[in-house]
């Protein structure tokens, strides 16, 4: 099979994976995102829960971000979060893909159909991580399966590489990456628009974050983004908050601010404002079901029109 090799700093090639694990018996899937560069053969390695286009971005931002630049173009297979189409053999693109790429300068490309070999650099780590990664892999959530993979990165980027003969890490330095773009050019492709709940609460990877001043939030969108850990809340262009992102297990995170400027029932009664009231249900008496055909003339073996 003829080897497609490239440039120093020319391509970076990523691709989807699906990787299945077992918890209590039920059978659960991640998406493994997986880059590779051309040259140098430096891998990167991230698991999500989706792979649309807004996760796909993500990740590649902090493939970027750990080779620590960009490569001047992307491969990719045709892909529903890259490609709509191809019309008259050109891809009609993933508008907001395309706004990431162009804003950042890369040059999209994706390979021909059953043309494997053309990526086959990041297909076959797709492989090498379900053989020598997934295999056997124990954690606890999703931080922490990505933490094992981002150190299992290291190792396998520092080891020898079969067919270049050099250790990624030391090609690296050869790759000439272009710089980062600026962040303000950079975060806003991070950002996902999340509803406010009526108490205050927005939902992010399956825990809910409270946030201050309900009062004026309460039914609003707004936007959500999550780099390094961190999750970050904006509203109309404002910052509302930022936390560390918490796990699953604790499902929600209330703010100590998130009732600011509700007023209690008393401070109500005190501005004379109309208050209504709700009094208990009155207690009903539960009788026998003969005492109620008794009460109405029904016996037991009437029957209707008799």
């Amino acid at each position: 099979m003829q080897r497609y090799e490239t440039e120093p700093g020319h391509q970076v090639q990523f691709d989807w994976g699906e990787f299945t694990y077992e918890q209590e018996g039920i059978i659960h899937k991640f998406y493994g995102f997986t880059a590779v560069l051309g040259y140098s053969r430096m891998r990167f390695v991230t698991f999500v829960k989706r792979c649309d286009t807004p996760t796909l971005i993500r990740c590649l931002m902090e493939a970027f971000e750990y080779f620590g630049g960009l490569t001047r173009s992307a491969l990719t297979d045709r892909m529903k979060s890259v490609l709509l189409e191809m019309q008259e053999n050109k891809p009609r693109w993933n508008p907001r893909f395309a706004d990431f790429m162009v804003s950042i300068g890369v040059t999209a490309r994706v390979c021909k159909p059953y043309t494997p070999q053309t990526k086959g650099k990041v297909e076959r780590t797709v492989s090498y991580v379900k053989q020598s990664f997934w295999a056997g892999v124990t954690f606890t959530d999703l931080d922490d399966l990505n933490r094992q993979a981002h150190r299992w990165c290291e190792r396998i980027n520092s080891r020898v590489h079969r067919t270049t003969h050099a250790r990624p890490v030391d090609r690296l330095e050869v790759e000439k990456l272009q710089p980062l773009p600026q962040a303000f050019a950079w975060e806003r492709f991070a950002t996902e628009e999340r509803k406010v709940t009526w108490d205050g609460y927005v939902s992010y990877d399956g825990v809910l974050y409270g946030l201050p001043g309900t009062l004026h939030l309460a039914g609003t969108t707004v936007q959500v983004r999550e780099r390094k850990g961190v999750l970050t809340v904006w509203s109309q262009g404002q910052e509302v908050f930022a936390i560390e992102k918490r796990p699953r297990s604790q499902e929600s995170v209330p703010h100590p601010e998130q009732w600011t400027g509700i007023p209690s029932a008393s401070a109500i009664r005190r501005a004379g404002a109309p208050l209504g009231h709700q009094q208990q249900a009155p207690q009903v008496q539960s009788r026998a079901l003969a005492e109620y055909d008794q009460y109405c003339g029904v016996s037991a073996g009437a029957e209707v029109g008799a």
